[in-house]
């Protein structure tokens, strides 16, 4: 049987994080109050503002007032310009989360093609801001980042694993810690090197959504009109549902030709809490988190 992931220093105070970002992402329709999310998270509005403040980067009530759908549908406007911009530049990777960059390094067809024989995996559970994350990663780099609830940790691996049966997979949470923080931390900043596993079309499509800047979204046609196959609308979306590096790799930050929420591997809730948690960080630091940065390709 798997060990759980084990709460250090700060776990209590994700989990309550967490637990608030789940609660304010089904209520934020009746605008709840400050005093409200606190009783519902079991604390004082005065610790209850700080903590979530100091975990997420923002205000629960910027939180809240970016969990519209009309809000999603805003980064849409220049979206696609921005897209296509970055795509143009040759940048695989504009400005992460803050000051967070990605070095990114792909796979071979060859060895995608083996399953992951022969690949070593380290893996740990964490809690975070939108529930548990499933943190992978091989002597490379990140690999997989996956996310669900307490008590789902066996098929959060079950799913990750089936992408790569034949690689070796040994849990570390010790090991996994210090990436969970380093990609978590409101002011993330640092290189984080990724191991992309997939086919070349997906890495393609993968790359591509390094190029939405944060607080921006495009749709699956933009995304394949830029990789020049404008009809591969639903290859991209495939693609982009098998994203192994939710969260940075921002497949979150693509929506429906409607501008709709369609289809988000993690579940519907948790991608407009990213999308709402992304734009009013975006709002909060102005027009300089949208400068690009280059990510190194191996």
């Amino acid at each position: 049987m798997r060990e759980t992931f084990e709460a250090r220093e700060d776990g209590p105070n994700w989990r309550k994080m967490a637990r608030a970002i789940a609660f304010l992402t089904a209520h934020y329709q009746d605008q709840p109050s400050l005093d409200e999310a606190a009783m519902a998270i079991g604390l004082s509005p005065f610790h209850f503002q700080r903590l979530f403040t100091r975990h997420v980067g923002i205000s629960p009530k910027a939180f809240v007032s970016h969990l519209t759908l009309e809000q999603a549908k805003a980064g849409l406007k220049d979206g696609a310009s921005v897209l296509g911009a970055a795509l143009d530049a040759g940048l695989s990777g504009p400005s992460r989360l803050h000051d967070l960059c990605l070095k990114v390094e792909a796979m071979t067809p060859g060895d995608y093609a083996r399953g992951g024989e022969g690949l070593a995996i380290t893996y740990g559970f964490h809690p975070c801001p939108f529930g548990i994350a499933l943190v992978m990663a091989t002597d490379r780099g990140l690999c997989g980042l996956a996310f669900g609830d307490e008590g789902e940790e066996d098929a959060m691996f079950a799913d990750m694993k089936a992408r790569w049966p034949k690689a070796d997979y040994r849990q570390d949470p010790a090991r996994t810690e210090a990436l969970a923080a380093q990609i978590f931390a409101p002011l993330a900043e640092g290189t984080v090197p990724l191991h992309l596993i997939g086919t070349p079309w997906q890495i393609k499509v993968w790359q591509a959504l390094l190029a939405i800047a944060p607080g921006r979204t495009t749709t699956y046609r933009s995304i394949a009109a830029h990789l020049g196959k404008e009809s591969a609308a639903r290859a991209v979306g495939t693609a982009v549902g098998r994203n192994p590096v939710s969260w940075l790799i921002p497949c979150h930050r693509v929506l429906g030709s409607d501008g709709a929420l369609h289809g988000y591997h993690w579940g519907l809730p948790r991608k407009r809490a990213m999308l709402a948690v992304e734009a009013a960080r975006a709002e909060l630091r102005g027009p300089q988190s949208e400068r690009p940065r280059t990510s190194a390709m191996a």
